[in-house]
Formats: structure tokens, C-alpha cells, sequence
């Protein structure tokens, strides 16, 4: 059986990639409402400024835009509220201990369905100074510019 079978991808945080070093991957479910799922299967979320938050041994994730439902009612949610996120709790403990002793963050990356569920990955981030930015932005430039002249 394939790795990446039944698995669609929805939604990419590109910024966390240019802010951030990712250190570490974790998968999550999300808890959602049915009209949630109905807009996310549209494509209709921004994770740009979204980020995680652990509090009472739960984590949530904060900042996450998703856009209510257009066939919706009066189930509809707002479109800014704190999700939960669905770990084990060995896990948020550990990404626990590692924000407060290491000063790291915690971002979502990507969100996807897997089998028919709603899934998350979030990263352990830490961030980039401004010539780290700069200096990944020039070998990004470099390879484009390889490519380009291979397709000519």
C-alpha cells in the first residue's frame, strides 16, 4: 500500500517555511463542526498567521481563518476561533517541555484529509534571523534559475 495513498492535501503554510526552521513534524487530527469540514473540503482556509498554543495540558491552534460555509445556517461558526487539536498526551508534553526550556514555537504547517479525517501538521519552529531569510531566498533564486535554463 502507498504512503500518500488517501491522503489530499488542502492547505500549505508557505510563510512558516520562510519564518521558520522547522525542527520537528507532528501529525494532529483538528475537532471541527460539520459546516468547518464542508469549508475546508472547499479549500476555503489561511493558516498565514496561524500558530499553537498549549494550555491545561491541551493544545490549540489559534488564528486559523476558516471561511463559513456558504450553504450554511445558523451552524455556522466564527471563522476565527480556537480550534483543539487532537494529540496524544505523551506528545504535548513533550512539545511542551521544549517550548518553555528551549523557547521554540509550535506552527501549523499543512492541513490535508487523510481516509476522510481532517488532519494537521504542525511543526516545532524555531525562528529565522533576517540573513537566514536572505540567504535562503538566494539558493530558492539559484535553483529556479538552474531550472529555467535546463528547460531551454
Amino acid at each position: 500500500m502507498a504512503k500518500n495513498e488517501g491522503i489530499k492535501p488542502v492547505a500549505q503554510n508557505k510563510k512558516a517555511y520562510h519564518e521558520f526552521f522547522v525542527l520537528e513534524k507532528y501529525e494532529a487530527g483538528i475537532e471541527l463542526f460539520g459546516t468547518e469540514v464542508k469549508s475546508i473540503r472547499q479549500g476555503k482556509l489561511n493558516l498565514k498567521d496561524a500558530w499553537c498554543s498549549i494550555n491545561g495540558g491541551e493544545i490549540f491552534v489559534n488564528g486559523m481563518h476558516i471561511s463559513p460555509y456558504e450553504q450554511g445556517n445558523i451552524f455556522n461558526r466564527d471563522p476565527m476561533r480556537v480550534k483543539r487539536l487532537l494529540m496524544h498526551k505523551r506528545e504535548i508534553k513533550n512539545l511542551y517541555a521544549k517550548v518553555k526550556q528551549e523557547g521554540l514555537t509550535i506552527v501549523p504547517l499543512s492541513v490535508y484529509f487523510k481516509n476522510g479525517r481532517a488532519k494537521i501538521e504542525v511543526g516545532l519552529c524555531k525562528g529565522k534571523k533576517l540573513y537566514d531569510k536572505r540567504e535562503a531566498a538566494a539558493r530558492k533564486d539559484a535553483e529556479r534559475n538552474i531550472q529555467r535554463s535546463l528547460l531551454k
